[in-house]
């Protein structure tokens, strides 16, 4: 969602900015989205915890990244808190009731970093309507989210995850054209996400384009090779193929990635019918070889 690397996640948490966790909520997105728009403005992470732990100290706020509108103040971070801009560290306390003074700290004197500025706004506000789409979409309420997707797409038209989101809208009301354009779109602006490949093999193989939703299968596997559902899926294809030994493998592949899955059932049931025409297929043509030989005379 906000397109940070493992590596990035990993020095944040060694430096304590943030708690090591499996799962993300919302208040961590937006926690982790501030972080990532301070340091696109050169703030170390030193810096970062540094201010942050000053700002826990002279205000009690725990949480000053989330609690307050962060803004640079040369190598430093001060924070805008009711109507005033604190930075913590020189324990320096300036009234703004208009904004003003903390637009200017986070004025950047040359074109480049003016422009890098508005670009780290631009993604910080498509963030916030992502999350937000993503919020109105657990809710059930699809028209709703798929606007704000295409506003994020608008803003940003190489947005994977809106195209991803929006397609899979799409997809579920059986608008399966306009899906498959979202997930090839998703496909060129991240051609190492495999959840688009997976996905536009669905919507391929709902188009009856088994082929083409075969190798977008592929794609996704060769992408993420635990990938149980993608497994799965190219099993069922190379089934409808008529490719029953090539299905054979994948259904194999998924059992292994998951045994107790809600389709593991049916996909031991594949290999049990596979693996026992093969067997027929093995006794009848050694039967036709047997049959063919010539006992000599005596």
């Amino acid at each position: 969602m906000l397109r940070l690397k493992p590596r990035q996640l990993t020095a944040w948490e060694r430096a304590g900015l943030v708690l090591p966790k499996d799962e993300y909520g919302f208040s961590d997105l937006g926690h982790l989205l501030k972080l990532r728009d301070l340091r696109a403005k050169r703030i170390s992470a030193a810096d970062i915890q540094a201010s942050v732990t000053a700002m826990r100290a002279v205000s009690g706020v725990s949480e000053p990244l989330l609690e307050t509108s962060a803004v640079v103040n040369g190598s430093r971070v001060a924070f805008r808190h009711f109507g005033a801009v604190v930075e913590p560290i020189a324990r320096q306390f300036i009234l703004d009731f208009d904004g003003a003074i903390g637009d200017k700290l986070a004025e950047v004197g040359d074109t480049a970093s003016r422009s890098a500025a508005r670009l780290a706004a631009r993604d910080s506000h498509v963030a916030a309507l992502f999350m937000e789409a993503v919020q109105l979409e657990e809710a059930g309420k699809f028209e709703e989210a798929g606007l704000l997707y295409e506003q994020v797409l608008a803003m940003d038209t190489e947005h994977a995850p809106s195209c991803i989101n929006l397609g899979t809208i799409c997809y579920n009301q059986r608008k399966f054209q306009r899906a498959e354009q979202l997930y090839r779109r998703a496909t060129l602006a991240d051609p190492g996400y495999a959840l688009a490949y997976f996905d536009l093999g669905n919507v391929l193989d709902e188009l009856q384009r088994l082929p083409e939703a075969i190798e977008a299968y592929r794609v996704a596997i060769r992408l993420a090779p635990r990938y149980a559902d993608a497994h799965y899926n190219l099993a069922l294809a190379y089934e409808r193929s008529a490719e029953r030994r090539r299905a054979l493998k994948h259904w194999t592949i998924y059992l292994k990635l998951d045994a107790s899955g809600p389709w593991a059932r049916h996909a031991r049931d594949q290999v049990r019918k596979t693996l026992d025409r093969e067997k027929l297929k093995i006794v009848h043509r050694t039967g036709r070889k047997a049959g063919a030989v010539n006992v000599p005379a005596r």
